[in-house]
């Protein structure tokens, strides 16, 4: 029996993000559900979020890629609320103009690109100032490695495994992320 549609493609971004790396962002699928991935972004050279790690779940319809996804950041930026599903033209906010050529690298890239772009008032934006987002870059780091270590260590009580694909933020963003 052949594959969903939604399954084929999704194996095709884990596929293409695995073969063609990229040292600014990271993602992968939750093991026991391929529709939320979990991404980690940097912070573009140059802008307020330069030196930050930014982590983040894509939630896709299971009609993925006709449909697009949800975005929701869990840690905080001074650019997108945490825990709220984001607007933008490439998310459910916008199913008008979403294109079913659109993957998992476009819409990281397009999240690093849209940091540093005034909110205007969409769903999730915050226009926060400079001093405030600076500050958000350096404090997104600790987050992010404290939630991996409480998260491996849930994972690691609950499974009998030492690792897990919830630590791939982390490892990324200490560089161990090899794969």
């Amino acid at each position: 029996m052949s594959k969903p549609p939604a399954l084929r493609r999704i194996q095709a971004d884990i596929r293409e993000l695995s073969i063609d790396p990229s040292d600014q962002y990271a993602a992968s699928p939750l093991e026991d559900d391929m529709f939320e991935w979990h991404f980690t972004i940097r912070g573009a050279p140059d802008t307020d979020f330069e030196g930050g790690i930014y982590h983040g779940r894509i939630l896709l319809p299971k009609d993925y890629p006709f449909k697009p996804p949800n975005i929701v950041f869990l840690t905080p930026s001074g650019r997108f609320e945490t825990g709220v599903k984001v607007c933008l033209s490439f998310s459910a906010h916008h199913p008008e103009l979403w294109q079913p050529a659109w993957g998992i690298r476009l819409i990281l890239e397009a999240l690093i690109s849209f940091l540093p772009t005034p909110a205007d008032g969409a769903i999730g934006a915050l226009d926060w100032s400079s001093a405030e987002r600076k500050s958000k870059s350096t404090f997104s780091l600790i987050i992010i490695v404290t939630n991996n270590f409480t998260l491996s260590a849930i994972f690691a009580s609950r499974t009998g495994q030492k690792e897990s694909r919830i630590l791939l933020p982390f490892m990324w963003a200490c560089g161990g992320f090899d794969s």
